[in-house]
């Protein structure tokens, strides 16, 4: 049996998204169809609608949601219908050399649903992050669904689902954020604003937003920054180390992904110190640093995939964090909008005038 839903679909690189009719087929062993409460409009789709990411089109697009289970596979035991949970992109085999060394968060085998959603005529669709959520309905494999407590709105637990839990985990996982460190941050977008509010809640005496764009360094100080620097008009190398006493940050979280801001990121670090990549370069970038410089500065060089996170660890505690008033994920929301709006939506996220718009269902 299956249903046919409306969903956003990229059908060729670089043409503007299409609403169309999506078949979704029943769950199978070890799959789930979710109702999509909420989904935002990431980067990351764009990047999928320009053909940035791969050539497997046509693409259903959306992948940072959250929604209700309607109904999972026989054999499935992780939810079951009625849960309220976020989807996320990277479920954990339990079985691969890295879930057997115990960090699973790192699992080099993630799956994603067995059988293809379609459109009308039968031809297959390749889903987003492996979820397709600009869609009322979509099958994932149940290992991505997170159950979390239904006190949070959609709007706001989707958000964990990529961008805002890239940013945290980048402080609080990768970046080992702690009580008295000092913390810079390149790139003061949605990701960016997750790794500010990341670093405040792990307790970093300073943090510094970094920025070309006035309006974002705005948003940086409403998420917890301590310190901001334009770095259009500032050496933001320099702006850096003279706010940490000359010596450079503890943690500096590259959260665009160019090698020029990269270049930054590792020399206004402190000796010893972390540069966190976060921000996603695209293919055909490369980076020149003198080797005895990444020798001689110690320290640690790393990259942060969807913030190092565990779902089923991560995201009920954070929902808590927000039920609790310590966790103001509702700030990352700029506006709600429907299915129709994701292409305009693109274009005020390309243009900076949004942390996030939120599709709602």
């Amino acid at each position: 049996m299956t249903i046919s839903v409306r969903g956003v679909v990229a059908r060729a690189k670089g043409e503007p998204v299409e609403i169309m009719q999506i078949t979704v087929p029943d769950p199978g062993p070890g799959e789930a169809l979710v109702r999509v409460q909420a989904c935002g409009v990431c980067h990351t789709d764009l990047h999928y609608r320009e053909g940035g990411i791969g050539d497997d089109f046509p693409y259903l697009l959306g992948h940072e949601a959250a929604g209700v289970v309607e109904a999972a596979g026989d054999d499935v035991t992780e939810v079951r219908p009625g849960d309220f949970v976020i989807l996320n992109w990277r479920a954990v085999c339990g079985n691969c050399r890295a879930c057997a060394r115990g960090r699973p968060w790192y699992c080099f085998s993630t799956h994603n649903a067995a059988q293809k959603m379609t459109l009308g005529d039968g031809t297959p669709l390749s889903p987003a992050l492996g979820i397709g959520a600009f869609a009322e309905r979509t099958l994932v494999a149940a290992g991505q669904c997170t159950k979390v407590s239904p006190g949070a709105g959609a709007e706001v637990a989707g958000l964990l689902g990529c961008g805002v839990m890239a940013g945290l985990g980048a402080a609080l996982n990768t970046g080992g954020v702690t009580r008295g460190d000092t913390v810079a941050v390149i790139g003061c977008g949605g990701v960016g604003d997750a790794a500010i509010l990341g670093a405040r809640l792990a307790g970093a005496r300073t943090i510094i937003g970094v920025d070309i764009d006035e309006r974002k360094l705005e948003w940086a100080r409403g998420f917890g920054a301590t310190h901001v620097i334009n770095s259009a008009a500032a050496d933001p190398v320099a702006g850096i180390r003279e706010l940490t006493g000359g010596f450079g940050a503890d943690v500096v979280i590259e959260a665009i992904g160019r090698p020029e801001t990269y270049e930054q990121a590792f020399y206004a670090r402190d000796l010893a110190g972390t540069v966190v990549l976060v921000g996603v370069p695209t293919p055909e970038m490369r980076l020149d640093l003198p080797l005895l410089d990444v020798f001689g500065r110690g320290g640690a060089l790393k990259s942060s995939w969807y913030g190092d996170c565990l779902p089923s660890r991560d995201f009920p505690m954070l929902i808590e964090l927000y039920l609790d008033g310590r966790l103001p994920l509702d700030k990352f929301v700029s506006e709600r909008v429907s299915l129709g709006d994701v292409e305009e939506a693109f274009a005020k996220m390309t243009r900076g005038e949004v942390l996030r718009s939120v599709v709602l269902f």
